[in-house]
């Protein structure tokens, strides 16, 4: 006996696309800025010490959230239509690992990882829309 569906159906992600938010990206970005503020006001050894740590760890969480993000929500229709999202989620998860926010305590750095964060949030809500 075989077995076909009655309905196919077809969906643009892996699950419900409810799932997915940059959102979670965004706290961790903020997060990375606010430590870095609070590292420049307090000359304490121990204090710096463990802010950078943490300002690493939240930065690794914006590189995974990211990550999935423009591996599992975003697809080939979304790139054609924002060509310039491939480039800008490089250069955003670059920025939250090594060459930005995560090597440096300076929160204009924490600030325009956030600024691409946000852009990439802006882009997402557009490509809900449609």
């Amino acid at each position: 006996m075989r077995f076909s569906p009655k309905t196919v159906v077809s969906a643009h992600c892996d699950l419900p696309c409810g799932v997915y938010d940059p959102a979670q990206a965004r706290i961790e970005a903020e997060s990375v800025k606010a430590i870095q503020e609070k590292y420049q006001g307090n000359e304490d050894p121990v204090f710096r010490q463990r802010a950078v740590l943490i300002k690493e760890q939240r930065a690794e969480l914006v590189k995974h959230h990211l990550a999935v993000l423009w591996h599992d929500y975003f697809k080939a229709p979304h790139f054609e239509k924002y060509p310039e999202l491939h480039t800008l989620f490089n250069d955003t998860i670059k920025q939250a690992s090594g060459t930005g926010a995560k090597q440096s305590m300076d929160p204009a750095d924490g600030q325009k990882l956030l600024d691409n964060v946000k852009e990439i949030d802006r882009i997402f809500w557009e490509t809900k829309k449609a």
